[in-house]
């Protein structure tokens, strides 16, 4: 039976998803609640789920809904599903009740000013993230805002910003031990902040000073029984641990690469992470980029002591300049300069990260890196004895997740264009959605084994939920439930 209901606001969308293995440091939500973005902990895995493998616009739908336009991937509570969205320039939260997909309530969110982002994101882009009777959404445009997910009662507003992220912010909330955590990192004066679920006061905030724009939503590790957890965060050139009870930074490890946009996976003591600046940090590209001192003495025609885009030494410079200009002042000084050589040589790679220790782990927290084909948006997913992942522009990679061995790579037949949603898996299935609209079904296993692709016909930017046999999946116009 369809059920179709007609409404203004809502968004889902996103990049990533991802994980299963022996999980530890996350909620076991079980089966029914997805209650955040890629699902508890970011495993985007539901081990037990039964789904159809063909599904579109007329084909196994329980039900489908027209909505707005939003990049935030669609959380679940019992009984509800929450969304965000942007409608005529305003902002809303919206609940959908999970049975038959009509409104149950929405909420104008406050917007005092319209940051500028990049033609690829959405001012709805972060996905919410629910605890018990509470739903949390991060609005770049104004903040963080509580409510009750029963009847959206508003519990508490806390602003944040305004931000200088050079794509616009992207990273969604979580909730640990009763604190909302988020990401904020942007190009100058980064930063992580716990928020008291029940009161929106600010209970932490530490600052990320060697982090720049990126849109990482954190994972949990729990290290051992009676120890505070640790917020596992992805940033430029660092993964970096914090205690979520005092926001204290642990432990860290390098040579990630300069702008980090996935969401971490892991299994009980290893965390997977792929990173991708530009085409410019693949591995068999170098660079010699001299020293600021050097370019001054060359290039500083107007002899300011700084560096504009006319004054660039080559081409790939001034490429990079809009991103390496970190305070927007039209000048590069010796610090953005640095931050340019760091930029250049950083390499795009999925790493394997042994998790724990205290300061510095680079060395020993290293265990293999891989840097073929990798993803700037889309997450891995763990399943099995697999690590895959899909690059933006469509060619699914399965690693070991031991060794980083290659077990096999290959674009998806039919299934072409640019990919920013994140795979997630049902069983053994692998779904996998294009910008185009395309759903590729893949078998888990050691080959490339594609069991459908399914044809929605509108373009797929957020990543789906699974919960209880069934695919809630978004596109520009529309959120459908699928299921056998």
């Amino acid at each position: 039976m369809i059920h179709r209901q007609t409404f203004r606001g809502v968004a889902i969308a996103g990049l990533c998803l991802l994980l299963f293995l022996p999980r530890q440091g996350m909620a076991q939500q079980g089966n029914s609640n997805w209650n955040r973005f890629r699902g508890p902990n970011g495993d985007g895995h539901v081990a037990e789920a039964v789904i159809p493998t063909s599904f579109g616009p007329d084909e196994n739908v329980v039900w489908k809904s027209t909505l707005p336009k939003g990049f935030s991937s669609p959380v679940l509570g019992e009984g509800r599903i929450f969304l965000t969205a942007e409608e005529d320039k305003q902002l809303y939260t919206i609940c959908l009740d999970r049975s038959d997909g009509h409104e149950l309530w929405r909420k104008q969110a406050p917007r005092d000013r319209n940051e500028k982002i990049d033609f690829r994101n959405h001012p709805a882009s972060p996905s919410p993230a629910v605890s018990g009777d509470h739903v949390f959404v991060f609005f770049p445009d104004y903040g963080v805002i509580g409510y009750q997910s029963s009847d959206g009662t508003e519990l508490w507003r806390q602003p944040l910003g305004p931000f200088t992220n050079l794509y616009g912010m992207g990273a969604s909330p979580i909730v640990v031990d009763g604190l909302v955590v988020l990401v904020c990192d942007q190009n100058l004066d980064s930063f992580v902040v716990a928020l008291d679920e029940d009161n929106g006061k600010v209970i932490w905030k530490t600052p990320r000073e060697e982090a720049t724009s990126g849109h990482c939503s954190p994972i949990v590790y729990q290290p051992g029984e009676g120890k505070p957890a640790q917020i596992i965060v992805a940033g430029s050139f660092n993964l970096t641990a914090y205690e979520s009870t005092t926001g204290k930074k642990l432990w860290w490890v390098g040579g990630l690469c300069f702008e980090m946009k996935s969401t971490p996976v892991m299994t009980r003591d290893t965390v997977y992470i792929n990173g991708f600046g530009s085409p410019q940090n693949e591995l068999e590209q170098d660079f010699e980029i001299a020293s600021f001192q050097t370019v001054v003495a060359d290039k500083d025609a107007n002899s300011d002591g700084t560096l504009s885009s006319e004054e660039m030494p080559d081409e790939l410079a001034r490429s990079f300049f809009p991103a390496v200009d970190l305070d927007n002042d039209k000048q590069l000084d010796e610090k953005e300069w640095n931050y340019y050589r760091m930029s250049i040589a950083s390499k795009n790679s999925m790493m394997a990260i042994r998790l724990g220790g205290e300061g510095n782990m680079t060395r020993q927290n290293t265990r293999w890196k891989y840097h073929k084909h990798i993803p700037q948006l889309p997450s891995p997913i763990l399943i099995g004895k697999q690590l895959v992942m899909v690059s933006d522009r469509g060619v699914v990679t399965s690693l070991d997740p031991e060794t980083g061995a290659e077990q096999y790579s290959g674009r998806i037949p039919g299934a072409g264009g640019s990919y920013y949603a994140s795979p997630v898996a049902a069983g053994d299935k692998i779904l996998f959605a294009t910008t185009s609209g395309k759903v590729a079904v893949v078998q888990a296993g050691d080959q490339l084994n594609v069991l459908a692709v399914n044809d929605l016909g509108e373009g797929i930017y957020a990543t789906p939920a699974i919960a209880e046999n069934r695919i809630y999946l978004r596109t520009n116009e529309t959120l459908y439930c699928f299921g056998l």
